[in-house]
């Protein structure tokens, strides 16, 4: 009877475990989310938050996902903060739900310099570490 507990208990805590590595697996695929001006298309404020509230030019800002940065380029999905979209492997202009992709300058910003394989997509306005810990680069 102890063995077929022991047993049991043991597969128990393999599942929990590997359903635990399966949820962490999935929230490092998703992009980092950010919040951006909303003032239109012809926006030129740029502005980049990791936080909701107010742009430059006083509009609301909304959530969107960070699909790439590109040297002093980054680029969002538009749809929302909710979306778990990827660049459009046939359309550079659009992400994969079909929106536009969103352009921001992040010149004087800093990124995470974790290389090009990184995906922890790290903006900040001060120099320090990103998510993963490396030290951020100033981009020009």
């Amino acid at each position: 009877m102890k063995k077929v507990i022991t047993v049991i208990l043991a597969l128990s805590f393999l599942l929990v475990a590997a359903g635990l590595a399966s949820a962490a697996g999935k929230a490092a695929d998703k992009s980092p989310s950010y919040y951006l001006c909303n003032c239109g298309g012809d926006c030129k404020c740029d502005t980049i938050s990791a936080k909701p509230g107010k742009c430059k030019c006083n509009k609301k800002m909304v959530k969107m996902n960070l699909l790439a940065i590109e040297g002093d380029t980054a680029l969002f999905c538009s749809c929302g903060g909710k979306c778990a979209c990827k660049a459009n492997p046939d359309d550079p202009t659009k992400c994969g739900c079909g929106k536009p992709v969103r352009k921001v300058s992040i010149k004087g910003k800093y990124v995470c310099n974790c290389g090009a394989d990184c995906k922890c997509g790290t903006i900040s306005d001060k120099p320090g570490k990103c998510k993963c810990g490396t030290e951020m680069k100033q981009v020009m």
